[in-house]
């Protein structure tokens, strides 16, 4: 794995010990933070174009999937809508995981998943992912202790076909304090045009912090692998976690080394045809 101050080095996971309103990578502050962020948008969406146009004109079957976990008000739909939101929408497509339908319990856990994954040339958003069913699962009892770990390395294999079939991944946990969150849930309740986005079950879950930690801290060990790395981001700060996550899919795509893709026509002579059809014209 190269070197980068999110991401997630090798072993045991505490999540106690990385501070989640900190900056690692930056340390220009907020007014340059977000001057930065508005900086990324013309390369993010010129990077993003070539990947889509590669896609469509099948040169390449590359994609980038961004997958985004963390509790309830860490910032999934602020990162979508900040960082993701500076590309050309026709070029993405975003999925949010919620519970389960009848069909979906039909099939294995990893089945509506595949469903979603994008295509060649598109940028893929999963709000919530595969990971719900190592976290809720495992706090919630959805799964025997012998499944669940089963899922660690059905989730590392699943992934690891995705990176060799052209697919490059940017896992990142949106890290929140209890404390912040605290205070995201109190807004909403004091905003009557947030009441729509608060939902009583998030208190069910806040009141079972420390067992959701312990299912991240385990899930994030077991599948930190070299083909699809764990980033965490600290995200008490709104303007750094969309940064950084910004930041993210802008080196994602640079390393892709896109280029525009060739014209597979003649263009002398697609030229030479307008310029013969519009002086017949005249």
């Amino acid at each position: 794995m190269t070197s980068h101050p999110l991401l997630l080095p090798p072993g045991p996971v505490d999540l106690t010990a990385i501070a989640t309103d900190s900056t690692p990578g930056w340390t220009r502050g907020k007014k340059a933070g977000l001057l930065a962020m508005a900086e990324h948008g013309p390369e993010l969406a010129d990077l993003q174009e070539r990947l889509y146009a590669a896609g469509r004109t099948e040169t390449s079957d590359r994609r980038v999937l961004l997958v985004l976990q963390g509790l309830d008000t860490s910032g999934k739909g602020g990162v979508i809508r900040h960082a993701v939101g500076l590309v050309d929408p026709q070029g993405v497509k975003i999925t949010s995981f919620k519970k389960p339908t009848a069909e979906e319990l039909e099939h294995d856990f990893l089945w509506r998943i595949r469903q979603a994954l994008p295509q060649p040339g598109y940028l893929g958003v999963f709000d919530r992912s595969h990971y719900e069913d190592v976290l809720v699962a495992r706090v919630e009892g959805l799964a025997s202790p012998d499944e669940i770990a089963d899922r660690y390395g059905r989730i590392n294999d699943f992934e690891r076909e995705l990176a060799e079939d052209g697919t490059v991944l940017v896992k990142c946990l949106l890290h929140i304090s209890r404390e912040e969150q605290k205070e995201r849930l109190l807004a909403r309740l004091d905003d009557p045009t947030k009441h729509w986005k608060y939902n009583p079950g998030d208190l069910d879950v806040r009141a079972r912090w420390d067992e959701y930690r312990t299912a991240y801290e385990l899930a994030l060990q077991r599948t930190n692998t070299e083909h699809a790395p764990w980033y965490v981001v600290p995200s008490d700060k709104k303007w750094y976690r969309n940064l950084a996550v910004g930041q993210l899919l802008l080196t994602a795509l640079r390393d892709l080394g896109l280029t525009w893709p060739a014209a597979d026509f003649d263009v002398d002579g697609e030229r030479a045809r307008l310029q013969s059809a519009d002086a017949q014209d005249e």
